[in-house]
C-alpha cells in the first residue's frame, strides 16, 4: 500500500456471507491498497459467531461485532444480556449488534424486535462497547426507545448505514450518538440523505460498506466489498467541503474514540 493513501475504516461489513467465500485474502488486500486498513464485520445471528469471530481472528486487519439482526429475531432464539456480555471477552470483539427495528419487511414482529433491541442496549452499556444500530421504517420507535434507554444509563452507538429521516439523524445525534454513511448516500438521488450528513458533526461520522450490499458508484448493483468505502468517504469529503486527506483522517479519529476496543488491540499487537 502506498504510504500517501489516506487511511480510514470500514466499520460495517459482512464478511462471513456466501459472497465472500475462497476471496477473503483478495478481498483485504484490496482492501488494503484502497487505504482501508481496519473493517469491522458483523455477525447477524448468534449461531453464526464462531464463524464471524474465526475471520476476525485469521486477519489482522479485521475485527468483529455481534447481535440479533431484527429481522432475524422471529426465527432466531431470543438473545440474552449473559451471551452478548461473554462474547465482549474477545480482544476483537468490539461492538454489540447489529440490533435493532424493521419494520419495513418484518413489522409483525415489532414487540419482540423491541425487547431484543433493549437487551443489547443493556449490553452495550455494561460493556461500554458501542451499539450498532440497524433502522428502517420505524423512526418514532427507535428514537422513543434510544431516548428512553439513555435515561436508564448511558450507552455509546453508531446508527448504521443511516438513510432515516432527518428527526431520527437529530435524535441520534442529541443522544451523543454517531451516523454512518454507506454507499446510499453516494447514490445520485441522495441529496437529501447528504444534506443530513452536511448538518452533523463532523466528528460524529463513520464510513462503511455494508458489504456485500450497496455498493457506491461506479459498481452499483455490483457485490460491494470494503475497498468500496474509500469511494464513499470521497463523497463524504465533497460533503463536508474538505480535502479527501483530512476528512479520511477525522473518520479515523472518529471510529477510534467509538469502537476504542480495536486501538487497545493494535496497540498490544
Amino acid at each position: 500500500m502506498s504510504t500517501t493513501t489516506p487511511q480510514i475504516t470500514d466499520s460495517h461489513c459482512h464478511l462471513d456471507f456466501p459472497d465472500f467465500e475462497g476471496e477473503l485474502e483478495a478481498v483485504i488486500a484490496r482492501a488494503a491498497e484502497a487505504g482501508v486498513t481496519r473493517m469491522v464485520t458483523i455477525c447477524t445471528k448468534l449461531k453464526n459467531e464462531p464463524a464471524v469471530r474465526a475471520i476476525a481472528e485469521a486477519h489482522a486487519p479485521v475485527f468483529y461485532a455481534a447481535g440479533t439482526h431484527p429481522m432475524s429475531v422471529a426465527s432466531e432464539p431470543m438473545v440474552s444480556y449473559d451471551e452478548l456480555i461473554a462474547l465482549a471477552d474477545h480482544p476483537k470483539f468490539i461492538g454489540i449488534g447489529e440490533t435493532g427495528l424493521d419494520y419495513h419487511y418484518t413489522a409483525e414482529s415489532a414487540e419482540i424486535q423491541q425487547q431484543s433491541l433493549r437487551t443489547h442496549i443493556a449490553a452495550a452499556r455494561d460493556t461500554k462497547l458501542p451499539l450498532i444500530i440497524h433502522a428502517r421504517a420505524a423512526d418514532d420507535d427507535m428514537a422513543r426507545i434510544l431516548r428512553e434507554e439513555m435515561q436508564n444509563g448511558a450507552f455509546s452507538c453508531v446508527m448504521h448505514c443511516f438513510s432515516s429521516s432527518a428527526d431520527l439523524g437529530r435524535a441520534a445525534l442529541d443522544l451523543g450518538f454517531y451516523l454512518s454513511m454507506s454507499g446510499i448516500a453516494a447514490f445520485p438521488k441522495s441529496q437529501e440523505l447528504r444534506d443530513i450528513f452536511a448538518a452533523a458533526p463532523l466528528d460524529r461520522i463513520l464510513v462503511e460498506t455494508d458489504a456485500p450490499y450497496l455498493a457506491p458508484p461506479p459498481h452499483r448493483g455490483k457485490r460491494n466489498e470494503p475497498a468500496y468505502s474509500a469511494l464513499t468517504a470521497r463523497v463524504g469529503a465533497e460533503v463536508f467541503g474538505l480535502d479527501y486527506t483530512d476528512f479520511a483522517a477525522q473518520t479515523q479519529a472518529n471510529f477510534e474514540r467509538l469502537f476504542w476496543k480495536a486501538t487497545q488491540v493494535e496497540v498490544a499487537a
